[in-house]
């Protein structure tokens, strides 16, 4: 019942802007740890390369309920608030870096995602290094820890003051990645300018939570010092 009464705020400007936001993070983190997965899974024999998908997409999917879980209850401590936003602000970073070095290894991830041939070359995600299931499922996992977590932590700043808004965003987070990554990583491969927007809004939400967790640590540090 209280769910279903705080769905009211979606309906207010503030609710709804942080509904918009919370959206589109998950729409462009949940392409992009799909490319990932799907890069990882690229140098992998076609036989192998649909089950390190399958594992990649599972773990992320369990690791982002898992954050879920942890990181709003965490966010309430001291400093974290800061250190969330300062750690979004080297996502951003690292995804602007990615946007501007093109797409050529995001064509291999699509073409392993899809198992089909889109650069028509004669090979599906060819190109890439060899590797192992082992090395494979490896890189997946470290990769997945990394950008559940960035995730999590994204949606939780950007409803912070929201509780509905949040809710329904780690849902939707986790839904995405469970059953509609690969489609999303099509579709920011296809249409870069949606990756783009994305960015600025993970980078409002990083600055936001970096503003807010200096008020937040400031009393403390100017108490120590005097």
């Amino acid at each position: 019942m209280n769910f279903i009464y705080g769905f009211e705020e979606i309906f207010t400007p503030e609710g709804f802007t942080a509904l918009m936001q919370v959206i589109g993070i998950d729409l462009v983190l949940a392409g992009d740890n799909a490319i990932v997965i799907g890069l990882a899974a690229a140098g992998l024999p076609k036989e192998q390369r649909a089950k390190a998908i399958l594992v990649g997409i599972i773990a992320a999917t369990v690791m982002r309920i898992g954050f879920a879980l942890a990181t709003t209850q965490l966010l309430q401590i001291v400093g974290l608030l800061l250190a969330g936003g300062i750690l979004l602000l080297w996502v951003c970073w690292k995804m602007w870096r990615e946007l501007r070095e093109g797409h050529g290894d995001d064509n291999r991830a699509e073409e392993a995602l899809t198992g089909q041939d889109l650069n028509a070359d004669g090979s599906v995600a060819g190109g890439g290094p060899r590797k192992t299931f082992r090395q494979a499922a490896t890189q997946i996992v470290v990769a997945d820890v990394s950008m559940s977590l960035d995730n999590v932590l994204a949606v939780a700043g950007a409803a912070k003051d929201h509780p509905t808004v949040l809710i329904i965003g780690l849902m939707l987070s986790i839904a995405l990645m469970g059953f509609a990554a690969s489609f999303i990583a099509r579709l920011l491969n296809k249409y870069s300018w949606i990756a783009y927007i994305g960015l600025a809004i993970i980078l409002y939400v990083a600055l936001k939570m970096m503003w807010e967790g200096w008020h937040e640590v400031e009393p403390v540090i100017l108490g120590a010092l005097g």
